[in-house]
C-alpha cells in the first residue's frame, strides 16, 4: 500500500510526513512517499493533499506542476482512491474560493470558501489555536473521535458547503465553522491533523485504514 502526500511547494510538509509515517506503521498501511509526480499519484493507494498560506496562490502552485491535479482527479474521482484534504487543500475541494479574488476550486464538494466574520467582534482573525470538534455526522474517519474533542486551527477563511450533508464536523468560532467534510471516497480537514495531537493522529490511522 502506498499514500502519497502530495509536495506542490505549498507548505512545509516535514510534521505532517513525519505524523503519516508514524501512523502508517502502528496501522500497517505501508509506505508514505512525498512527492510531486503525477505518475506517483497515479500509483497511489491514497492521496493527501496539504496547503499552507492562501487559496488563490496555492490553486497556482498546483497548476504549475504540469499534469499533477489531472492526475490527482483522475485517481480520486474516476479510480476512487481515498483522499485526504488538509487546510487549503480541504478548501480546494470546493467550488470556488473567495479569497482576495475569485478562484475556481476542484468542485468536488459544493460551496465556497469565505472569509470567517465572528458574530463577537473580540474575536480575533484568523482563527488560530484549539477548539472544539462538534460532529455532524458519523463517518469512518472520525472513528473513536467524539465532539469535544481538541483539533489545532489557523485559517482565517472558512468552507461554506451547500449540502448540510457535506459538513461532517464543525467548531464554534462566534458562529459555525466547518471543520470536516467529506462525501464518498473523499474528506477534508480544515485543521492540522499532524498538529492536533491524540486527535489528529487518530483521524490519520482511520484515513489510513479507511475502505470507502
Amino acid at each position: 500500500m502506498l499514500t502519497v502526500l502530495v509536495d506542490y511547494d505549498s507548505g512545509n510538509l516535514h510534521s505532517a510526513e513525519k505524523a503519516m509515517s508514524r501512523m502508517a506503521t502502528e496501522t500497517g498501511a505501508g509506505r508514505v512517499l512525498v512527492s510531486s509526480k503525477p505518475e506517483d499519484v497515479a500509483r497511489a493507494d491514497r492521496i493527501v493533499l496539504p496547503g499552507d498560506g492562501a487559496f488563490p496562490s496555492c490553486r497556482a502552485a498546483l497548476d504549475r506542476f504540469t499534469g499533477l491535479f489531472e492526475a490527482i482527479e483522475e485517481a480520486v474521482t474516476e479510480r476512487g482512491r481515498p483522499f485526504l484534504g488538509i487546510c487549503i487543500g480541504m478548501q480546494m475541494m470546493a467550488t470556488r474560493g473567495m479569497e482576495y479574488t475569485e478562484t475556481g476550486g476542484f468542485g468536488w464538494i459544493a460551496g465556497e470558501v469565505v472569509k470567517i466574520a465572528p458574530e463577537d467582534a473580540a474575536l480575533k482573525v484568523p482563527h488560530m489555536g484549539w477548539n472544539d470538534l462538534i460532529i455532524d455526522h458519523p463517518h469512518p474517519v472520525l472513528d473513536g473521535i467524539e465532539s469535544g474533542k481538541h483539533a489545532y486551527f489557523v485559517h482565517s477563511y472558512h468552507f461554506r458547503v451547500a449540502d448540510p450533508a457535506h459538513r461532517l464536523a464543525h467548531c464554534d468560532y462566534g458562529g459555525d465553522i466547518t471543520a470536516i467534510v467529506g462525501r464518498d471516497n473523499m474528506v477534508g480537514v480544515q485543521f492540522h491533523p499532524e498538529k492536533s495531537q491524540a486527535t489528529g493522529l487518530r483521524l490519520i490511522a482511520n484515513f489510513l485504514k479507511w475502505r470507502p
